[in-house]
């Protein structure tokens, strides 16, 4: 799987909705898309009205799921994903304004071709675009192998505090919503931590490139929230194949390390050449991260690297 970057508005990650693992998957599948089709080009949001196609062969081969299962589970999930709905929070001059809306505005499946074919809601489009500056992005192979719904929204809970590898106390009932598990589900506490807590938490330390830890904080005997600690996973040295004159020369980084240089190089007056339009420095460095996955471009910015004190 090549290195497809999932970004998200922070609003988004912290929005109220429940997705099964199936639609889940889609909404990510298409978010990818459509940063493909945006990618180094500042197109308004509005404009991207095309329907987004996904294939089953390409969801088969992203997750590594059965192909027996596969198709059924699809139509499945196109009937359910059409009626899913997600709440948010977006600041106004007046105030905070408490939204809900609908994922897709219209979604089909093709038999023939074995297509799925959907056009998100205008008000998911600048959520999931480089249109804001209040990103979350994280690499789709991270979450590629997780198949607990619920893991996938704490994988990305988590992430956004990426920088102090640590979460504030959630509130039980807000950290409920956010997982999307619904009022009817898992009522009593051993139940909940069996089902979804634990098992999210299971698949994250084996799968992904994190290590969770989590505490949990009661008012007299009661849990009323709980606080997460994460840290990123020891990854193999970084080997240097040549002397950085050679064609070949390249230095494979950790996500971890992509990441920090990119924000660094970002404020760097020697990458203004590389800089595009009005977008922020957190935007430019997530196309700087981008760029340091290709050999070319990673020698290309190599003198910047050491400047910013790679290597040291």
């Amino acid at each position: 799987m090549k290195n497809d970057l999932v970004v998200k508005d922070n609003a988004l990650i912290n929005a109220s909705y429940s997705l099964g693992l199936v639609e889940q998957r889609l909404i990510l599948l298409a978010i990818v898309i459509i940063r493909e089709h945006t990618h180094n080009m500042h197109l308004d949001y509005i404009a991207f009205n095309k329907p987004i196609e996904i294939t089953a062969e390409s969801y088969i081969n992203t997750f590594g799921v059965s192909h027996s299962t596969a198709y059924e589970t699809l139509k499945d999930a196109c009937k359910s994903l059409f009626s899913r709905q997600f709440s948010y929070q977006e600041p106004r001059e007046k105030g905070i304004a408490h939204k809900t809306t609908r994922w897709v505005s219209d979604i089909a499946y093709i038999d023939n071709s074995a297509t799925i074919e959907f056009t998100f809601a205008p008000a998911v489009l600048p959520l999931i675009t480089y249109l804001e500056q209040h990103l979350t992005s994280y690499e789709l192979k991270q979450v590629a192998n997780l198949t607990s719904g619920y893991a996938i929204r704490l994988y990305e809970l988590l992430i956004a505090w990426r920088s102090t590898g640590k979460t504030p106390i959630i509130d039980l009932n807000e950290f409920r919503l956010k997982l999307g598990v619904g009022d009817e589900k898992y009522q009593r506490m051993g139940q909940f931590k069996e089902k979804v807590l634990h098992i999210a938490i299971e698949q994250l330390n084996k799968h992904t490139d994190i290590t969770v830890t989590y505490e949990q904080h009661k008012q007299g005997r009661t849990i009323t929230g709980f606080s997460f600690k994460f840290k990123q996973k020891v990854q193999p040295k970084i080997e240097t194949k040549r002397d950085a004159n050679t064609p070949d020369f390249f230095i494979k980084m950790t996500d971890s390390q992509r990441h920090l240089f990119a924000n660094k190089l970002s404020e760097m007056p020697e990458m203004g050449a590389y800089s595009q339009g009005t977008e922020s420095y957190q935007q430019f460095a997530i196309r700087i991260a981008d760029m340091l996955l290709e050999p070319e471009k990673f020698r290309e910015l190599y003198p910047c690297l050491k400047k910013a004190g790679f290597g040291n």
